[in-house]
């Protein structure tokens, strides 16, 4: 049986500020290892029998969803994108309905092997085995979730309870030991310590993973029996797509009119314990994190021998069991204990790891002052490259401004006066009807409101400093 992955990476992340922002979320960060957690995901599948996968994500993060898949050489069938963030089940089913069409030549009914794009495991091979007993009973018509075996007990996650092991139960794997299925009894809520410690002592309760098994048709079957509004509005979205390969675009207003809807609320509790209703939970214990936050970051990292994960230019005197990030600039800490560092090019964070949660309350009031750094890093990742902010003040701004060789900046107008200069590579600015070529340490000038575009046509990347003198510091604008 062949799998249909289909990766859900249109979240967040909040909580991993200043790391993660709404421009360039967590998904899209190599926060653990070189590979972007978006590339660890597509890695996972090696060594699987599943056919290319479905990505779906927002509209803005799709450049650096095909961008890395196309690094690490993993071809995807498509790219769907969301105009706007309807949580995972209106997700799920545009590429439900993408992948009905796709197989429907092939008669196929596709089981889809549903996967968050930030999580981490660990034990590949143990998720693996955990994926080849759920595909079994996929293949049967079950609804499949994972609950991962929890190892204290924690408050941050929601939990699975699991009822009786389900009777002629196949794996296609080599290796389902451990992996025994059971039925879907109960989901429950992230509950307080008490009755965490109370799941954790009874042996019955899993952490809800957010990774599941199903065939398309079950899928949405299901949603149009118990949320039929959803099911409704995600086809309209859906046949009234733009398709522009790899991307697909389901209609904007269409689908923003959605209910915002998890898979779990949408459909899983509702079926959990029924018996009409076959719903099936597999055990997994292979190293998994959802990395929620930074205290999630420095469990799952490399700690040295006084319990610190470090990464970048750090300088420690007595530190222990902290987390210390520094990407710009040397960083030195002493006499620390249970603390996050996390420096970037324009912000600091400096926490307590048992408060790291609070996070996103502070993402809360950058939003709501209408700071930049909650937005976008300084270094913002395009289609044809990436731009950084090197100053910005009254009146003017300084970008360092690098193009792909191949790519163009688009035609656009310029709304001050700029002066752009090579630093590397050959540049072909083109500005009304004039084009010039420019090499290292030659420069142009493109005065205000004139439309212009500049192209890389070289076979290495091109660096520009950009300078732009504007009337106002309210009328700057990101080209």
């Amino acid at each position: 049986m062949v799998l249909h992955p289909v990766i859900l990476a249109g979240g967040s992340g909040t909580r991993l500020w200043p790391l993660s922002r709404q421009r360039l979320p967590k998904q899209f960060l190599p926060l653990l290892s070189e590979r972007t957690l978006l590339q660890e995901t597509l890695s996972r599948l090696d060594g699987m029998t599943v056919a290319d996968p479905l990505i779906v994500c927002n509209e803005a993060h799709g450049f650096l969803a095909s961008g890395q898949s196309n690094e690490i050489e993993k071809k995807v069938l498509s790219i769907i994108l969301e105009p706007e963030g309807r949580n995972t089940a209106p997700a799920l089913t545009l590429a439900a309905l993408f992948l009905k069409d796709f197989t429907a030549d092939q008669s196929s009914d596709p089981v889809m092997l549903v996967m968050p794009a930030d999580h981490v495991i660990k034990d590949v091979q143990g998720f693996q085995a955990a994926v080849g007993v759920g595909a079994g009973l996929a293949e049967r018509g079950y609804l499949v979730t994972f609950g991962i075996v929890p190892h204290l007990p924690h408050t941050g996650y929601g939990y699975i309870q699991k009822g009786k092991p389900i009777e002629g139960a196949q794996s296609t794997s080599d290796n389902a030991q451990g992996h025994t299925p059971r039925e879907l009894r109960a989901f429950v809520e992230k509950p307080d310590l008490s009755t965490a410690r109370a799941y954790l002592e009874s042996g019955d309760y899993l952490w809800n993973s957010g990774i599941f098994l199903m065939r398309s048709s079950v899928w949405l079957k299901e949603l149009e029996r118990r949320r039929p509004d959803i099911a409704r509005a995600c086809i309209s979205a859906y046949d009234n797509a733009q398709r522009d390969t790899p991307f697909l675009r389901p209609d904007s207003a269409l689908f923003t009119a959605c209910p915002s809807e998890s898979i779990d609320y949408a459909v899983m509790e509702k079926i959990a314990g029924e018996s009409a209703t076959r719903g099936a939970v597999v055990p997994l214990d292979a190293g998994w994190s959802d990395l929620g936050s930074w205290s999630e970051v420095w469990e799952q990292g490399d700690r040295d021998a006084h319990g610190n994960v470090v990464q970048g230019d750090v300088y420690l005197e007595s530190v222990e069991r902290s987390l210390l990030l520094a990407h710009h600039r040397l960083l030195a800490a002493v006499g620390l204990e249970d603390v996050v560092v996390v420096e970037t090019e324009d912000a600091v964070l400096v926490a307590h790891r048992d408060r790291v949660q609070e996070v996103r309350e502070i993402v809360d009031r950058l939003k709501t002052d209408q700071r930049p750094e909650q937005g976008s890093p300084r270094k913002v990742l395009q289609p044809w490259g990436s731009y950084r902010v090197m100053e910005d003040g009254p009146g003017f701004q300084v970008k360092h401004i690098t193009i792909n060789p191949g790519c163009t900046i688009s035609l656009h107008n310029t709304i001050g006066k700029e002066q752009w200069v090579v630093v590397k590579g050959t540049a072909n600015i083109t500005t009304g009807r004039t084009v010039q070529v420019l090499g290292r340490g030659e420069s142009a000038v493109i005065l205000p409101g004139a439309s212009h575009r500049v192209e890389n046509t070289g076979v290495t990347p091109l660096e520009v400093v950009a300078v732009v003198i504007i009337g106002s510091n309210e009328d700057k604008a990101d080209n």
